[in-house]
């Protein structure tokens, strides 16, 4: 059976975000009517390619912002951060910088979030011409 990056993003989300205590999966927090926190969970992947759909996941990570900053994001405090800043608008955290000098190269990657932010479902998908584009922005959530 083949899993596109889609289908592999939306199984890592639905098991971190519907996950209970005592259930064995490392890292769930507890959701619904017994929390004090809306649930901030998110599946972020860089895909090679133009099409996540069709594209190599280079990378994949997971990021829960509540109650405290978690996940295998290798900066999940700084991402979160980000994030909150932001109001989790990422076409404000994807804008390219302004100091980086890149080719114009057409080498793309995608990169996608998948998940709940303060208890509202979300998804974004965003394509940057090359990884020196990706890479050329100040934000740390999609750098791993």
């Amino acid at each position: 059976m083949r899993y596109t990056a889609r289908s592999l993003t939306l199984v890592a989300a639905t098991m971190a975000l519907t996950a209970l205590p005592g259930t064995g999966i490392a890292g769930a927090t507890q959701s619904g009517a017994d929390s004090l926190y809306a649930p901030s969970a998110l599946v972020l992947t860089i895909t090679e390619g133009a099409d996540p759909e069709s594209g190599t996941v280079q990378r994949a990570v997971t990021l829960s912002c509540a109650p405290t900053p978690s996940g295998t994001h290798p900066d999940p405090d700084g991402a979160c951060a980000e994030l909150s800043a932001n109001e989790a608008r990422f076409d404000a955290i994807t804008r390219p910088g302004s100091h980086a000098t890149c080719t114009k190269e057409w080498d793309p990657v995608t990169v996608t979030a998948d998940g709940v932010w303060e208890g509202k479902r979300l998804s974004y998908v965003h394509t940057f011409g090359n990884p020196c584009a990706k890479d050329s922005g100040s934000g740390t959530v999609f750098s791993f």
